[in-house]
């Protein structure tokens, strides 16, 4: 239930299915966080052909390919558009999901979208990016953003206990309350940590 309240519906609603995703579609997720693969595990449910996936930690894009993804790119020589382009025969790719909030993944979706695409943007931003309207007027882009509205939870909850989804496999470590700091601690070094989303349990709750 945990995951149904933030990470899966906020990763569907405001990734896939504002990108509007369907079968045959050709998508990139920048971004491997928690949001990033919910938006993978949810995206999956509508067929596209393929979805390729990028970030600078080759763990999570480790897990990513586990989780379904057909191409892992990682970005972390600043070429992730150029391989992207090369891996679409320079087609780019229709629909392009923002998970992260930076510029720089912004960008790299602009620079990777398909005439006709869409950029769902998901992160949420700290800082001004820039839009590239030099080469996006022209080329129908659309470009979304969102709040999520947990409208598709009751859906997703059906899937999950059908088993058609599996958000568990999100959760990399578990810690008792007691423990809280060091679940902080395992989320702030995520990379150091090979963390993705940290479950805390109240057992004192539980029991009641």
């Amino acid at each position: 239930m945990v995951l149904l309240s933030c990470i899966l519906p906020t990763g569907l609603e405001c990734g896939v299915l504002n990108a509007r995703v369907k079968p045959g579609d050709v998508v990139a997720i920048v971004g491997a966080g928690p949001v990033g693969l919910a938006a993978l595990l949810t995206g999956q449910l509508y067929s596209p052909a393929e979805i390729i996936m990028i970030d600078l930690d080759d763990n999570r894009l480790k897990t990513a390919r586990l989780l379904g993804a057909a191409t892992v790119v990682n970005s972390s020589d600043g070429k992730a558009a150029e391989r992207v382009m090369e891996l679409t025969r320079n087609a780019g790719v229709d629909m392009a999901i923002e998970a992260v909030g930076l510029p720089a993944t912004f960008d790299i979706c602009q620079g990777i979208v398909a005439i006709g695409g869409h950029i769902a943007n998901v992160g949420i931003h700290g800082k001004p990016i820039e839009l590239r309207l030099e080469k996006l007027w022209a080329s129908n882009i659309t470009v979304t953003t969102r709040l999520v509205d947990a409208g598709t939870t009751s859906m997703l909850l059906k899937m999950v206990q059908s088993g058609r989804l599996n958000p568990k496999q999100l959760v990399s470590h578990r810690f008792e309350l007691a423990e809280i700091l060091k679940a902080y601690d395992t989320f702030e070094h995520a990379a150091k940590e090979h963390s993705l989303k940290v479950l805390v349990r109240n057992m004192a709750y539980d029991m009641k």
